[in-house]
């Protein structure tokens, strides 16, 4: 079980390893309940991915760091596209999963999931990833049905000085710099540019889903005063990501035709967030945010720009009340260009969201049993008001044992491609077509669960969590005609699961952490039309296993294994398979460091996933391996 530690502003990174398990399990996290809180406390199945693993496990992107949290499945569908998803329905766009980067929502209103290739930010600049398995709206809203993955990066006083680095090895090359200063005591900055390059994959016949990225940004921490703060921080990137991509032939010989494409990627954004302190038992914050993203591509280019504002105020009431409410509103405003597979009944479309939660954290007896009610409510576009409740109950038995139980309503609103997009599959003008339906309703989930986190033994901890989901009115296909068909609220079903995480340190210098996911999940509903989906019973592991082995020999070297078996999908037809990943790193001095890295050492290639989500190619992931130098000053 890893986190950052609650003292992390005043250690540095080199003492994160030397972090007792009694530490770890109360390190400070925000996103359970919108406030910091002790791990320990948290009444969630909660994960939290430091900046230490994310160095030592040698990933290269946010997507490969969390296959590190349990409970989440992460697929790669190409070079530069993955599925993610939480507790089932994988999908590359997965839309039962909502992802933020310091407050600020990724996702695409048009799929409702996340474009990852988007997403590739400087991985020495994160903080932490607080992974949360479980419905997440009754504080996040819509689309937080099972799980809420929330990025945190660093505060500028924590990256000064210049930092270099580089990778180069067989599959991709990536180069990063970055510098951190201070004006006066109260004010830190520091800006940043990357670079990537990552090369084709493996496919029968040649891949073409090579990638290329840049991007750069600033963000600046000012101390006003002792009462207030203010954070902003702006990001801008540009590339393209290769595709082979398939389309319908609207003329004789008709059918389908593949052909190559490098669809345009661009994002820039900036916010705001200003904290005040009124004491030690009040504090507000106000987050404004601008993002606007562009994807250019042969089925769909989109343009989306995204205005946000967010207000919440935290604050300690007597008899044991503890109390954060806010509100908030978000306009996208989206503008589409079409195509023949794709074509929307409204090609540009403002939808507006407002939103207000409140939450209180009731102790019922002190440091011992503490339950916390809330709920969010919202109104969108699509489907009206939405009502998201939730209860959750911890008993602390023992300053290293804690027990949870909570029960959510969580909905996932509809999404443009499912309401207003009218899809060519055959490509003929006789074969079937997904027409659009302007009526759907919200999928709905009732979620039950039940968790253990405790620490065994001074050596032993261990995060147990049981599930049970039940869904209703849940969005998949129907037939209209024999030469048609579209989305529907048309299906119900359950998920059930069982997430085991730990971490045993047999010595001082040896660490290892053993991961575990069961889930299951059932549909029912009316026969699947011959247009398959990709969101539904077998396209999640039903198994994932993990084990990660950390060796530290002294203050120079470290010796890393994670190895990592996931179980065939049986909705996509991918077998299972099983990962090996190793690192060699080497402090040379307190400014450098050399790392050797090897990933998927157990076979040349395998295949992860397989959609027709877009007509993209699914291709395989390659055995690789890189060397990567970083430089501190």
């Amino acid at each position: 079980m890893s986190a950052l530690p609650a003292m992390a502003a005043i250690r540095s990174p080199e003492d994160l390893t030397e972090l007792s398990l009694e530490e770890l399990m109360n390190v400070e996290v925000t996103s359970v309940s919108k406030k910091g809180q002790p791990l320990s406390q948290a009444a969630a199945a909660i994960f939290v991915i430091t900046q230490e693993d994310i160095r030592r496990s040698g990933v290269t992107s946010i997507p490969e760091a969390l296959r590190m949290a349990p409970g989440i499945n992460v697929a790669k569908v190409d070079g530069n596209k993955w599925a993610i998803t939480a507790r089932g329905f994988n999908d590359r766009y997965s839309s039962k999963l909502l992802v933020l980067m310091d407050g600020r929502t990724l996702y695409t209103p048009f799929f409702a999931g996340v474009y990852w290739e988007l997403q590739d930010y400087a991985l020495e600049d994160i903080e932490r990833i607080e992974v949360i398995r479980g419905p997440g709206g009754a504080l996040w809203g819509a689309n937080a049905v099972n799980g809420v993955i929330n990025i945190i990066t660093k505060k500028s006083k924590d990256t000064q000085g210049a930092m270099a680095s580089t990778v180069v090895g067989t599959e991709e090359a990536i180069g990063t710099l970055r510098y951190g200063g201070t004006v006066g005591d109260s004010f830190h900055y520091r800006v940043y540019g990357k670079t990537l390059n990552r090369d084709t994959s493996y496919a029968p016949g040649g891949a073409h889903d090579d990638w290329r990225s840049g991007r750069g940004g600033i963000r600046a921490d000012w101390d006003i005063s002792a009462q207030d703060s203010l954070t902003v921080h702006g990001n801008y990137s540009d590339g393209r990501a290769g595709d082979r991509v398939t389309l319908p032939r609207l003329s004789a010989p008709f059918g389908t035709q593949s052909q190559n494409e490098d669809a345009g990627l661009a994002s820039q954004s900036v916010l705001a967030n200003w904290t005040h302190r009124f004491g030690s038992q009040s504090e507000t914050q106000l987050r404004l945010y601008y993002d606007q993203y562009r994807r250019d591509s042969v089925t769909i280019g989109e343009r989306v720009n995204t205005y946000d504002v967010d207000f919440q105020h935290h604050i300690g009431l007597p008899f044991g009340h503890d109390v954060v409410w806010g509100l908030g509103y978000r306009l996208m405003s989206d503008r589409f260009r079409t195509s023949t597979a794709i074509t929307l009944a409204v090609p540009s479309r403002d939808i507006s969201l407002y939103s207000g939660f409140l939450q209180d954290e009731i102790s019922v007896v002190p440091d011992t049993l503490s339950l916390t009610v809330g709920s969010k409510f919202l109104h969108n576009d699509f489907t009206g008001f939405e009502i998201q409740p939730s209860a959750r109950l911890l008993w602390k038995a023992s300053p290293q044992h804690s027990i949870w139980a909570s029960i959510s309503r969580a909905v996932r609103t509809p999404d443009r491609f499912r309401e207003d997009a009218a899809l060519t599959v055959t490509g003929t003008p006789f074969g079937p077509v997904r027409i659009l339906n302007r009526s759907l309703d919200s999928e709905r989930v009732l979620a039950y669960e039940l968790g253990y986190r405790g620490q065994l033994h001074p050596r032993v901890t261990i995060d147990l969590a049981a599930y049970y989901n039940q869904y209703d009115r849940l969005i998949f296909t129907e037939t209209v005609t024999a030469l048609t068909s579209r989305y529907a609220n048309n299906m119900n079903g359950h998920t059930a699961g069982l997430e085991v995480a730990g971490e045993w340190r047999p010595f001082d210098w040896w660490a290892l952490r053993p991961a575990l996911t069961y889930q299951q999940t059932v549909l029912a509903g009316p026969p699947m039309t011959s247009i398959p989906t990709t969101g539904r019973e077998g396209s999640s592991p039903d198994h994932q296993a993990s084990l990660q082995s950390r060796i530290t020999w002294g203050p120079q070297w470290e010796f890393d294994a994670w190895y990592r078996y996931v179980e065939r999908l049986t909705a996509a037809g991918v077998p299972g398979y099983h990962t090996l990943d190793l690192r060699l790193g080497w402090h040379v001095s307190k400014q450098l460091t050399v790392d050797l890295v090897g990933q998927n050492l157990l076979d040349k290639a395998h295949p992860e996933f397989r959609t027709i989500s877009g007509g993209t190619q699914n291709t395989e992931v390659q055995r690789a391996g890189f060397l990567r130098l970083t430089w501190h000053y």
